[in-house]
């Protein structure tokens, strides 16, 4: 009856859902409780499940359940609901995954970190890019492996127990107690991780933030048809999409853009690409650099996801550190990396260097001449020995456009990684997605990153690709246009606000082509101290977001990204893409996104409002 009733519900849900569930790759922050993400959307979804509540308009009304969809969205916060419910367990003991590896690499990080054991049982065959040796030798994770006929054929274990299960359906699954952790892997969807037993509750916030930092939660076209199947009692059938075309279109685009002839990688996210450079570059110096300490440089205030993905792969790796790079503020990137790369030199370290261009969240350009210079230079190590050169990981997502590492480009030269996030640009916000390419020094480090990149299952989808196909053709283009509309509104705001500081590059590095839609301002404030100051900045940040928002609501939108087709993004980076770094490192600013497309003019009307306000 219950599971009936389940079903039953479910598929009034999908029959009455709003668009946006499959459509909006980020939501707005003015209704959104980060420490209650999913688990107010699903408070509030029991109360209509109870009252037998699927209309349109009682499901628009839900809290958003997560900012961005690579962290989650309404869909999969329905489906693990409803193989919660059917496997009567607790909503928060479902995770679904894009990746069919990650979920169990998400318990083995717990479980090394912890110095407890594993064992990974298994029926039928694991993935074909399953590799126990890497993940034991690269990623330090320690686990027994065993395959079975039967589940009864579990042996006891002193430890955890992760049973593997491939198979077309969805719906219940036969958790018993020796099961600590029930994976039930999908090859053309993602996966599920189902969390067995209260004793094993503890593992979820780790669990989700693997999922949170390393790959990306199912997509909402994949929970879709998960949910489907679920409903039907069905086995998976794959509708065929064009895929190699559209591959073959996004890799030739993705060259043609960056000017680079080395096979391009396109992953699930932004972070997903990031997590394969990761691992791809720590398994090269492993190999190459035996007993050497890896040092990853990483500015304290970019990116959020960044610093806190860098430290968690230097917490499970005993030889790698991560080491901070002033970049912002009084700080000059390039002789922050003179005095970074000359200690790892006398240290005998092997350097790891993050760095976006322009920086997060201020825009700002390091004179790439000298940075060239800097990193080009042979620095000898404490022993007389030659040190390692760096490599260059470079984060272009605010400026995708720029061949950086094109023949006879700025850092052609040098051993240089670039990458983006397929969400801004690149897709105009249809989709997650990231990219990375390689110069022609560094094709051996792209064939790492591509197997790590396998190993985890973090591929770009097919409906990623096929959104890339049709969008990154005009990416250039869009950028151009969306540049002119932030130029112009940069310009607008500094004749009627000149004693704000906005942060916006050059009209002489426009020149060059940096030309981001990203600007960032810091508002003027007032008071006695730094604290009065600090805390009036921060009313009056989200004074102006609440009141462009409410006046222009169509195409104002507090939300977190950027590179959208049509309308204008604002956000405050410290409580959202700066979330993870420390705190003396956040900017309380208010970033400004605009698109190709929007009413500049009311936009400045409004502005003009708030201004007259203060």
């Amino acid at each position: 009856m219950e599971v009936n009733k389940v079903l039953n519900f479910i598929k009034d849900v999908l029959d009455n859902m709003p668009n946006s569930w499959l459509s909006l790759t980020t939501h707005r922050l003015d209704i959104y409780n980060e420490k209650n993400a999913k688990i107010e959307f699903l408070e509030k979804f029991e109360v209509l499940f109870k009252g037998n509540n699927s209309k349109a308009s009682a499901l628009d009304q839900l809290p958003t359940a997560y900012d961005y969809i690579r962290l989650g969205h309404p869909l999969s916060c329905i489906l693990e609901w409803g193989i919660g419910r059917l496997n009567n367990l607790k909503k928060e003991n479902v995770i679904c995954f894009s990746s069919q590896t990650i979920p169990i690499l998400s318990i083995l990080r717990k479980n090394l970190l912890d110095n407890k054991k594993t064992q990974i049982i298994h029926t039928g065959e694991l993935p074909l890019f399953y590799n126990t040796e890497v993940l034991r030798s690269i990623y330090g994770y320690e686990f027994q492996l065993k395959k079975v006929e039967k589940v009864s054929d579990i042996p006891e274990f002193n430890g955890s127990t992760i049973f593997v299960s491939q198979q077309d359906k969805i719906g219940i699954n036969n958790l018993t107690q020796n099961i600590d952790f029930f994976i039930s892997s999908h090859p053309h969807l993602g996966s599920f991780l189902l969390v067995n037993g209260t004793q094993n509750e503890s593992y979820i916030s780790s669990i989700q933030h693997v999922r949170r930092r390393e790959t990306i939660a199912m997509t909402p076209a994949n929970c879709h048809i998960s949910l489907m199947l679920l409903i039907n009692q069905s086995s998976f059938n794959n509708q065929k999409k064009n895929t190699v075309a559209n591959k073959k279109i996004v890799l030739n685009t993705i060259k043609k853009i960056t000017g680079t002839i080395t096979k391009p990688l396109v992953g699930s996210s932004g972070l997903s690409i990031q997590y394969a450079i990761m691992m791809g570059l720590v398994h090269e110096a492993i190999e190459k650099h035996k007993g050497k300490n890896i040092k990853i440089i990483v500015p304290p205030n970019c990116y959020g996801g960044t610093n806190d993905q860098a430290r968690r792969v230097a917490a499970c790796i005993d030889n790698v550190e991560v080491v901070d790079l002033p970049v912002d503020g009084n700080n000059d990137m390039v002789g922050s990396i003179e005095v970074v790369l000359a200690k790892i030199a006398n240290q005998d370290g092997i350097p790891l260097i993050i760095a976006e261009i322009p920086t997060n969240p201020r825009v700002e350009v390091p004179n790439l001449i000298k940075l060239k210079e800097v990193l080009s230079k042979k620095r000898i190590t404490i022993n007389g020995e030659k040190a390692v050169d760096p490599i260059f990981i470079l984060d272009q997502t605010f400026c995708p456009n720029l061949p950086f590492l094109g023949k006879g480009e700025i850092l052609s030269t040098i051993k240089a990684i670039s990458y983006a996030s397929g969400s801004k640009f690149p897709s105009g916000g249809k989709c997650t997605a990231g990219y990375c390419v390689g110069n022609e020094k560094s094709e051996a480090l792209m064939k790492k990153i591509e197997f790590h990149l396998k190993l985890c299952d973090n591929e770009a989808t097919e409906l990623q690709m096929e959104i890339l196909a049709k969008q990154l053709p005009s990416m250039n283009q869009r950028i151009i246009e969306a540049y002119k509309n932030t130029r112009e509104f940069v310009n607008f705001i500094n004749s009627k606000l000149p004693n704000g500081k906005i942060n916006f590059v050059s009209e002489e590095l426009a020149k060059k082509g940096f030309t981001p839609s990203v600007f960032s301002l810091d508002l003027p404030t007032k008071g006695n101290t730094y604290e009065e100051k600090e805390l009036h900045k921060r009313d009056l940040n989200l004074r102006l977001i609440n009141l462009m928002i409410t006046e222009i609501p169509n195409e104002s939108k507090f939300c977190v990204s950027y590179g959208q087709l049509k309308g204008c993004y604002w956000t405050i980076p410290a409580t959202s893409t700066q979330g993870t770094t420390k705190e003396g490192d956040k900017d309380y600013i208010v970033r400004i996104s605009l698109s190709p497309e929007l009413d500049l003019e009311l936009h400045k009307k409004v502005f003009l409002k708030f201004i007259e306000a203060i």
